[in-house]
């Protein structure tokens, strides 16, 4: 029996991109197409086997450990986006601004989909759902940068509506109008008491 069920939500990619110098920027660089091996996406900042923790895992790993790397990817929603825009009075989020490396549209309540699920394209090319990506001060910083007086209230706004980390679990091309199924986990919700 599988532990995974294909569902009935598929989305469509519209963006993609890379960062490259995060110790200078979040900002990612737009790219129409993308080649993924294990490490994730080929030349990103986040790629790797490895990553040093950070600051949402220091309850398990001291800021620095060396641990495997399950964040090779940020994937945001379109419709998620839209919705933090209009709420920070701006007509567009540019995806860019919040570092991302994919935006997905058309799965509802994306960032909220279980962790292990997979999204997979045509060409077989598969990501492993991590979790939600907590909303964080960088990308206000890029938003502010480029529309001052709207950065600000980005975190906020951008409250369970952030998007996922991802890793790759069966390396290939994503271009932009890809579509990708969502494959979700068959185990039934945690419920300890």
């Amino acid at each position: 029996m599988s532990c995974l069920l294909k569902s009935e939500y598929s989305g469509t990619i519209t963006w993609l991109g890379r960062v490259l110098r995060p110790e200078d920027s979040i900002r990612s660089e737009a790219l129409n197409a993308v080649e993924t091996t294990f490490d994730g996406i080929v030349g990103e900042s986040h790629s790797g086997a490895t990553r040093p923790s950070c600051l949402r895992v220091t309850m398990l790993h001291p800021k620095s450990t060396e641990i495997r790397n399950t964040r090779q990817l940020s994937i945001l929603s379109a419709e998620e986006n839209a919705e933090i825009a209009a709420s920070i009075g701006l007509e567009q989020l540019d995806p860019s601004w919040l570092g991302a490396s994919i935006v997905i549209s058309g799965v509802p309540d994306f960032t909220h989909i279980p962790p292990g699920s997979r999204l997979q394209t045509a060409a077989g090319t598969t990501l492993t759902v991590d979790l939600e990506n907590a909303p964080c001060n960088w990308p206000a910083k890029e938003i502010e940068a480029d529309r001052p007086g709207h950065g600000k209230a980005f975190r906020s706004a951008a409250k369970g509506r952030r998007g996922i980390t991802a890793w790759v679990e069966g390396p290939g091309p994503l271009s932009i109008g890809d579509t990708v199924n969502l494959f979700i986990p068959t185990q039934r919700t945690w419920q300890p008491k």
